[in-house]
This record gives C-alpha cells, sequence and structure tokens, in this order.
C-alpha cells in the first residue's frame, strides 16, 4: 500500500503531509500562517491560469538557455497546461490575503507543478532532487516578477468576461430602448418635475453611459501588458541570464496569446502597482453607473399605488414576512450593495499602492484580491440585473401619460410659445389650485386647443423643434 504521508523539508524544518496533496511544506506552512478570509487561490480560476502560464513559459525558455533539463522541462510544460485545461485546481489552497508580497501564492504554484511533474516523471511526489519547486519550477524568477505578471494575466482574462457581460447588460437595456420609444413620460432634475421624454430615451441612456465603460475598461486593461518578467528581486535581474527577460516574455506572449511587452525600466515596474489603481477605478466607475441606473429603477418603479409606478419590475420574491402582498426591488437593491463594495475595494486598492516601500510593493495580495473579488461580483451582479430584471420590465403606459399632463412641469413646454410670464403664472395657480396646466391655459385662452395640443404633441416635446417667429 502507499504511504499515507510524506515528509518533506524547508528552511524552518521538516513537516509531515498527506500523500494525496499535490501541495508542499511551504504551502502547508502558508495555510496554518494565513486563515484571514477563506477564500483560496482556486476561487479565482484566471489567477491558476496565470500562474500556470508564467511557469509554463519560464520552463520554455530556460529550456531553450540550456538551463533546465529537456525531460524536466517538458514535465513542467505539461503540468503547467494541465492545470490551464482545469486540473488539480483544488490543491491552490492558500488564502488569498498573505505577507510575504504574494510568496506564498508562487510557492503553491511550484510545489503542485513540481509535484504533477515528478509524477509525470514517473517519480514520487515530494522527491524533489528530480524536479524542484525553487530550483527547476521557480528557475530564474522571483515572486516578485512571476506574481505580479500571473497576476496581470489573471486580470486581463476576467476583464474579457467582464466586458461579455457588459455588453449583453448594454443591449438589453438598448432593446428596451426601443420597446419603450413611444412611452411619454416626465423627466425629473432633483427629484422635481422637469421637462417631458420618453421612457425610450431614458433607458438609450443607460445603454449609452454604459457603453462609455466598456472603452474604459478596454483602456485600462491594456496597461497589464507591459510586465517584469525577468526581473527577479527588485529588477536588477539578479539570478537570471541576460537573454532571459526577453525571450520569456516572448514566450508568454505567444502562451497567453497576448501582446505582451518588457516593461522599460524592470526596477520602477517591480514596484509600481499604478496599473492597478487605474484599472480598480474603472471597476469603481462601472460600479457607480450601475447603481445609479438601479437607483433609477427604483425609484421609477416606486409604489405601486403611491410611488411614481411608472414602470414594473419583474416580481422575484416575496417582499416581505408580515406585509402581504408587498413585493420589493431585490435585484436593483442587490446591485447597490455590489457596487458599495466595489467602491469600498477600490479605497483598498488605492491604500495598498500608496503603502508600497522602496523596492517593492508587499501589499500587491490585498490589492489582487480586491481587484478580482470586484471583477467576480460585477461580473455576476450584472448577469443578475440583466437576466432577473432589465428583460422582464414592462411600462405602464398610462400612469407615465397621466403624470406628464398633470405635471407642472408641462409648463415648460409652452415657455416659447406663451411667454415666460404667462408660463409662471399659469404653475403658480395649477400648483395653488390643483389644477392642470392644460386647463388653465384654455381657461385664460393664451393658446387655442388646436396650438396646445399640437404643441403637446408626445414627439413634439421630447426633441428640438423649429420655432415660428
Amino acid at each position: 500500500m502507499a504511504a499515507k504521508t510524506r515528509l518533506e523539508h524547508d528552511l524552518l524544518g521538516e513537516r509531515e503531509l498527506p500523500n494525496d496533496v499535490m501541495y508542499g511544506v511551504q504551502t502547508l506552512r502558508a495555510i496554518e500562517n494565513f486563515k484571514i478570509t477563506n477564500v483560496k487561490l482556486s476561487f479565482f480560476p484566471t489567477l491558476i491560469e496565470g500562474l500556470a502560464i508564467v511557469k509554463q513559459g519560464a520552463a520554455v525558455a530556460n529550456h531553450e538557455l540550456g538551463l533546465l533539463d529537456e525531460n524536466i522541462a517538458e514535465a513542467i510544460q505539461k503540468a503547467c497546461q494541465e492545470i490551464r485545461n482545469g486540473a488539480y485546481h483544488e490543491h491552490f489552497v492558500v488564502d488569498m490575503v498573505q505577507g510575504g508580497a504574494g510568496t506564498s501564492t508562487n510557492m503553491n504554484a511550484n510545489e503542485v507543478i513540481a509535484n504533477r511533474a515528478l509524477e509525470l516523471l514517473g517519480k514520487q511526489r515530494g522527491d524533489y532532487k528530480y524536479c524542484h519547486p525553487n530550483n527547476h519550477v521557480n528557475l530564474s524568477q522571483s515572486t516578485n516578477d512571476a506574481y505580479p505578471t500571473a497576476v496581470k494575466l489573471a486580470i486581463v482574462f476576467s476583464n474579457r468576461k467582464l466586458l461579455e457581460v457588459l455588453k449583453n447588460l448594454i443591449a438589453a437595456f438598448r432593446a428596451k430602448a426601443v420597446e419603450f420609444s413611444d412611452v411619454i413620460k416626465m423627466g425629473r432634475t432633483q427629484l422635481q418635475d422637469a421637462v417631458p421624454m420618453t421612457l425610450g430615451q431614458e433607458f438609450e441612456a443607460y445603454a449609452v453611459t454604459l457603453s462609455e465603460e466598456v472603452r474604459r475598461l478596454e483602456q485600462n486593461a491594456q496597461l497589464f501588458h507591459a510586465i517584469n518578467m525577468g526581473a527577479t528581486a527588485i529588477g536588477t535581474g539578479i539570478n537570471s541570464e541576460p537573454e532571459y527577460a526577453s525571450l520569456v516574455t516572448r514566450r508568454l506572449a505567444e502562451i497567453a496569446d497576448l501582446p505582451l511587452a518588457l516593461a522599460e525600466n524592470l526596477i520602477e515596474a517591480t514596484q509600481d502597482t499604478g496599473a492597478f489603481v487605474m484599472y480598480s477605478s474603472a471597476l469603481k466607475r462601472l460600479a457607480i453607473k450601475l447603481s445609479k441606473i438601479c437607483s433609477d429603477l427604483r425609484l421609477m418603479s416606486s409604489g405601486p399605488r403611491t410611488g411614481l409606478g411608472e414602470i414594473n419590475l419583474p416580481a422575484r420574491q416575496p417582499g416581505s414576512s408580515i406585509m402581504p402582498g408587498k413585493v420589493n426591488p431585490v435585484i436593483p437593491e442587490v446591485v447597490n450593495q455590489i457596487a458599495f463594495r466595489v467602491i469600498g475595494s477600490d479605497l483598498t486598492v488605492t491604500m495598498g499602492a500608496e503603502a508600497g516601500q522602496l523596492e517593492l510593493n508587499v501589499m500587491e495580495p490585498i490589492i489582487v484580491y480586491s481587484i478580482l473579488d470586484s471583477i467576480q461580483i460585477l461580473t455576476n451582479g450584472m448577469i443578475c440585473l440583466r437576466d432577473e430584471c432589465v428583460t422582464g420590465i414592462t411600462a405602464n403606459v398610462e400612469q407615465c401619460k397621466y403624470l406628464v399632463y398633470n405635471s407642472i412641469g408641462l409648463v415648460t413646454a409652452l415657455n416659447p410659445f406663451i411667454g415666460y410670464e404667462a408660463s409662471s403664472m399659469v404653475a403658480k395657480e395649477a400648483l395653488k389650485t390643483g389644477r392642470s396646466v392644460y386647463e388653465l391655459v384654455m381657461e385664460k385662452k393664451l393658446l387655442t386647443q388646436a396650438e396646445l395640443d399640437d404643441i403637446l404633441k408626445p414627439e413634439n416635446m421630447v426633441k428640438p423643434r423649429k420655432m415660428k417667429k
């Protein structure tokens, strides 16, 4: 029978590990040290993929430079490819938030890859003289170049899914804009009646404002194409061959199918986290816009009889344990809360970036966790918003029309025709008496019924029109 445990050692001494785990002694110590969030590396598959690509590219480059035996290099590459295909992710067990500037994450990857490579070589797990986590898998690398490079790849990959979901949400809003193009409603500023518009115009504005975030996210994600592989510890490239940095960057670009480029100054690139700050700010901006839109949806659907009641949100669950018949806008509410989390995470990224000292920013783990978490919950939140809310929204056409024709704000549409003074007088009297603007204009013979009806046609109130001179 195979042994149930194996003995491994590191700088601090020997430790016994279950033989069925792929990780090693340094990962074990990290598990014991960092019981922080209970969110493990495996929660973010793109991060595991990024780590595997970095180690695969390094193995290729090291072999081409004659630093790594062909059999070991091939075993490492095969192990990395298996991980990229989804295997062994459950062995990436270190907490996302950790001390050591990501060393525990890097060693978790090194040990899993080394042990799988050993199996491919026909050796036992932990028999590191044939394939060592540090000497072979981590050859020509430091955590300080391997970890941030893997993270950048992970964010680029995650950003693709985020953009796909965002574009689907934009399409849903645009479809509603078309559906509601003829629904006249009252526009509002400062929560007060302003001027008429269509519900379609309102939903089109949501589509447009979110479309702007597609461009921002695409632009900011491109910042991650500059990497510091070959920088090793602080950017000087110690313990690597002179040709290694440029070679490994080319190989990583090929493997990842990305336009990766070596940073101009590796010392600067090793300590700088500006790209993370910029990208996080784009996530925050998207979150703020989503939250504003969801607050609007909640307002427009308020009631159903004592609020605005302009639209109906799909009923997703009973809204109260005590009030029968109550249905709450739970989907917009949860997106509001997601936005609050993302905004807070952006502040965490900012503080983490500011706390970098001298040649390295040791706060990268919290920066990475904050960004990947924000991407994940924004992605999930937008899927939920589209599928469970936006696609099912209906308009209360008569209620929207009623609010327009009984609004004091309607007088603004009459201002070019009866003048500011007369408009003010009508508005004041309508507010005081509760009578409609339409009724008062007719009573005071300020316009004929035909003129008034023409002015108040929906198509004439929601866009510029030529004024008679």
